[in-house]
């Protein structure tokens, strides 16, 4: 299927590694040019130079974090006049709720909430004069169903998608397309992490830990990269003009909900 976005031009923060190296990886196979951004300077050149050689199209990067506004000025200024966003971002530690303090919050909202919503207010302006746009956001499952160790991430990321639901239905007519992509357990550095803090807070192995979270998911498997970012080239595409405002799972059935 061609999804009909060959030589639009597109931002995809945090795209160095997992997931958003996999919508990076999944634009440019569709002909899409790339301005990509990552903290780490290293990893994210050594992504730029496989998705040239695998897809052949213009990669731009920008080593900066996204998070801050310094960061961004620093991404906006090299990205210009795209097509398309892809927002992504890391998230914040897992914990209690006793342990968290305001500072904290501010810290979880700042990257997972006002840093997708301010490079939104930067670049759908320019999406709407040209008549066209996607944007895509990469928020989690838990604001489907809470996760009760992941509590910040509940919290900045609902309210991202409370902001999402709104704006999106104010710029469709314009033809621009908002919508948020919502992952489960996919098989990255993230996932590595949250293993390893189950192993040692439950004195297994990581190996084992993994397996036990497998159990939890009906496909029985962790998601890959490269079919969440297939998932994400298509809400980029043609075809998903009248997908407005929607929150997609890719959690391999793990939330357990009729709608």
């Amino acid at each position: 299927m061609d999804l009909g976005i060959a030589g639009k031009r597109a931002l995809v923060c945090a795209s160095s590694k997992g997931l958003g190296r996999g919508c990076a990886a999944a634009l440019a196979a569709e002909g899409v040019n790339l301005v990509m951004n990552a903290r780490g300077a290293d990893a994210l050149e050594e992504t730029a130079a496989a998705i040239r050689a695998a897809h052949g199209v213009e990669v731009v990067t920008i080593a900066a974090d996204i998070t801050t506004e310094e960061g961004r000025t620093q991404v906006l200024a090299a990205a210009g006049d795209v097509d398309i966003l892809v927002n992504n971002a890391g998230g914040p530690p897992p914990g209690m709720w006793t342990d968290w303090a305001r500072d904290d919050f501010i810290a979880a909202l700042d990257a997972n909430m006002l840093a997708p919503i301010a490079l939104i207010k930067a670049l759908v302006p320019g999406m709407i004069d040209r008549g066209w746009g996607r944007v895509v956001n990469i928020t989690s499952q838990s604001v489907k169903s809470p996760i009760p160790v992941l509590g910040l991430s509940n919290a900045a990321r609902a309210g991202l998608t409370g902001y999402v639901a709104g704006t999106s239905r104010q710029v469709a007519g314009k033809g621009v397309v908002i919508n948020n992509l919502l992952p489960g357990i996919h098989d990255t550095d993230r996932a590595t992490a949250l293993d390893g803090g189950v192993a040692k807070a439950d004195g297994i192995t990581p190996a084992e830990a993994r397996t036990k979270r497998e159990g939890t998911i009906p496909a029985g498997r962790y998601g890959t990269a490269a079919e969440f970012g297939a998932a994400c080239a298509f809400l980029c595409s043609q075809y998903a003009g009248f997908i407005v405002g929607q929150n997609l799972l890719l959690d391999g059935g793990a939330v357990n909900a009729t709608l």
